[in-house]
């Protein structure tokens, strides 16, 4: 897959469906078995300048700012998702800059500037190869010290069940090996019945660490493995069991 097509197919996707993500309040499952967790690894966020990389329309941007961080400032391929981002910054400011970017290419923020990066399931749309040129570009623009943290689906989740409610994507069989840097579709469901249509670029754990390595992270990394726990279950039963026992998704911490 070609750089140049992989960002097209991403850009077009979420312009097609940016006023399907707008939300307030948690909806979509990863809502529940993700973000709330992600959100608590960057704690705490208080007077600290926030880089959030493909934010999308602003939905974890608006809760850092709202936990204290002194500067967010949101990046996404999508200029659709980025209107949305901006259009409710309109209706209720919190102060949030947003900006069409790549991911790949923050050549607009001076080294050092940042002291939280977070990166909210957006690996999983980019290769191999432009997962090492983001997290170089994450370790550059960083503080000494500053910090990283990024969610991810777990990579072992697609093979370990058929695709079907309320979370999948669609690997077609085995492969997790040979299956590196291929593009599969999924979908992720909400509470209310309706779904979003997603991309997973599969990647191995040890292409992530890999990664991370050649950036020149050095520290020993944070990793939770998400999953659904008795709050989940006890919140909607019918909507989270299918997912019980199941590895979810990754989130990871790591210091520059």
């Amino acid at each position: 897959m070609s750089t140049l097509n992989n960002r097209q197919l991403v850009s077009s996707l979420y312009n097609r469906t940016a006023s399907e993500w707008i939300r307030e309040k948690p909806i979509s499952l990863s809502d529940f078995t993700a973000r709330p967790f992600v959100l608590e690894l960057c704690e705490p966020v208080t007077e600290l300048r926030v880089l959030d990389l493909g934010c999308g329309e602003g939905y974890c941007s608006r809760e850092l700012r709202r936990r204290g961080a002194a500067q967010v400032h949101g990046i996404d391929i999508s200029q659709s998702m980025i209107e949305a981002a901006r259009l409710q910054e309109l209706e209720n400011s919190l102060d949030i800059s947003y900006e069409v970017g790549c991911a790949t290419n923050l050549q607009q923020i001076p080294d050092g500037e940042i002291d939280l990066v977070v990166a909210v399931f957006l690996f999983n749309y980019l290769t191999i190869t432009q997962t090492q040129e983001c997290m170089a570009e994450v370790a550059r623009i960083l503080r000494p010290g500053g910090q990283f943290v990024f969610s991810i689906p777990h990579p072992s989740f697609p093979y370990m069940r058929e695709p079907a409610y309320p979370f999948y994507f669609e690997v077609e069989g085995t492969g997790y090996f040979s299956k590196r840097d291929q593009q599969f579709p999924g979908r992720i469901w909400k509470r209310d019945g309706s779904w979003l249509d997603v991309r997973l670029i599969h990647k191995t754990l040890e292409d992530y660490f890999n990664a991370l390595n050649k950036a020149d992270f050095k520290t020993m990394p944070v990793l939770q493995e998400l999953r659904i726990t008795p709050e989940h279950i006890a919140l909607d039963e019918e909507f989270f069991t299918p997912l019980l026992d199941l590895p979810l998704h990754l989130a990871i911490k790591i210091s520059r």
